[in-house]
């Protein structure tokens, strides 16, 4: 074995699932994890304040993208844990949401385990079941539709690109559509349903915040969807739910706070 072996051997990664944000949906296993860490790298979604209960000598690293700041690059935060790994650290990746679902956290596994670094992942509550369940949409609905379908809106591009499933879901309404990190390709989603021949009075409920005490939930008709986003003045994070779930009176949820407006 190698010195560098014997140094990646000393320390290891834990991938951690933060969850929607809110601090109480971090699992028991993620705050364990955690409060042993002595290096943490986090993104900006996910729980922050838990960081606020960590002890003084735990290193933080902000990695996460914020309004006039640029994200670090993957291959940049890939180098970083395999690096204080190798130092002895047991270092904690904690992500928004649940690590592999669109999180690029099998990127962070398979870049560890290429340096020889022990890495482990702590599966989080994501934000495309969260969301929408505490904004009272279920994604499935007996009577309505047993099946859901999870897409990113964000692309690289910045083009909305939907495939032919997530197409399908909605224009057959048989399945619901989450769509994740898709505000601002809302109008190019919108305009792929519509001519893909979606009804354009198909429910959408866009969740902004959700688990947060700013949750706000604004439902359109598909044909009004990015119209009404744009009125109300939506912005990420947030997670929007196409398909007849979506419709208000689903579910009553008590004290929520609606944004509505109907096709016309």
């Amino acid at each position: 074995m190698t010195s560098a072996d014997n140094e990646a051997a000393a320390g290891r990664v834990t991938l951690v699932g933060g969850g929607p944000g809110a601090p109480d949906l971090l699992t028991f296993r993620g705050w364990r994890a955690l409060i042993q860490a002595d290096v943490v790298v986090t993104d900006r979604l996910g729980p922050v304040e838990v960081l606020e209960d960590l002890g003084p000598d735990v290193e933080i690293i902000d990695v996460g993208k914020t309004p006039g700041h640029h994200a670090v690059p993957q291959e940049e935060i890939n180098a970083l844990l395999v690096r204080h790994a190798r130092l002895g650290k047991h270092v904690v990746r904690l992500k928004g949401g649940d690590p592999f679902v669109f999180g690029r956290g099998g990127e962070e596994v398979a870049a560890c385990r290429g340096a020889g670094v022990q890495v482990d992942v702590v599966p989080g509550v994501s934000s495309a079941l969260a969301v929408p369940a505490l904004a009272g949409v279920p994604l499935t609905h007996r009577g309505t539709t047993a099946a859901f379908h999870v897409v990113t809106g964000h692309t690289r591009d910045g083009e909305a690109v939907l495939d032919d499933v997530a197409v399908s879901c909605v224009t057959t309404r048989t399945a619901t559509l989450v769509i994740l990190m898709g505000v601002s390709a809302l109008p190019g989603i919108v305009r792929r349903l519509l001519d893909a021949g979606a009804e354009p009075t198909t429910p959408v409920a866009i969740v902004e915040r959700g688990s947060t005490p700013e949750q706000r939930v604004t439902r359109a008709a598909l044909d009004l969807a990015a119209k009404r986003a744009d009125e109300v003045g939506v912005s990420s994070p947030a997670v929007i739910v196409i398909g007849d779930v979506a419709a208000d009176g689903v579910l009553e949820v008590p004290g929520e706070r609606t944004v509505g407006e109907r096709s016309g």
